[in-house]
């Protein structure tokens, strides 16, 4: 399955919760689910569809295929700590991620744009991957080009989030550095982990 490149507030309306990775756009206005029995009332949800809904939240945001969430979902299943959070922990230390949540993308599809574009210097290395998991202690910067970037520009005046306080940021050298480990529940937005978890455990 490939990544999503349809509308995206459509997304938000089928998910119920907005996706700061996926758009600055909101769909305060548009509540209900997208489709021609979308205002249907007592819509009833199964437990297998809240548990499809907050996998869906992960793909979106982040901007994963099914084939890379399951990859990174076994990962944290290996760990010693929770899986839920471990997933959460291992998403969040992504380089995109690390330049969105930084503030120097707008959204994900922006700051993985800027990394694709070699851009990005990761430890003073220019670096062309998205998903590099960057380590505690290490360093992201954007090459002299890559701070004229207009997103870089509009994203550094008006953030889309607050920064994470995992991520320290020089605004002298528009660096970022990964200062500690990001926290179970540092998803951008409502998201309950067990819920992956559970739905899973019976498909990976």
């Amino acid at each position: 399955m490939s990544r999503y490149t349809g509308p995206r507030l459509r997304v938000l309306r089928a998910l119920g919760t907005e996706l700061p990775g996926l758009t600055r756009k909101s769909a305060e206005n548009r509540t209900s689910p997208p489709g021609q029995h979308g205002n249907r009332p007592n819509r009833r949800k199964s437990e297998f569809g809240a548990q499809l809904m907050e996998k869906q939240k992960l793909r979106y945001n982040y901007g994963l295929t099914e084939t890379q969430l399951r990859a990174v979902f076994r990962e944290a299943e290996r760990s010693t700590l929770p899986t839920g959070e471990k997933l959460v922990e291992l998403l969040e230390r992504r380089l995109d991620n690390i330049v969105f949540r930084g503030g120097l993308a707008p959204t994900l599809p922006a700051a993985r744009q800027l990394v694709r574009h070699r851009h990005v210097l990761l430890n003073g290395r220019r670096v062309n991957i998205p998903s590099i998991r960057l380590r505690v202690g290490d360093t992201v910067t954007l090459t002299e080009k890559g701070r004229a970037v207009q997103s870089v520009v509009d994203a550094l005046a008006t953030p889309s989030l607050e920064r994470a306080e995992w991520i320290a940021f020089d605004a002298s050298a528009l660096s970022l550095r990964l200062a500690h480990l990001p926290p179970g529940d540092a998803t951008p937005f409502p998201f309950e982990s067990q819920k992956v978890v559970e739905f899973y455990a019976l498909r990976v």
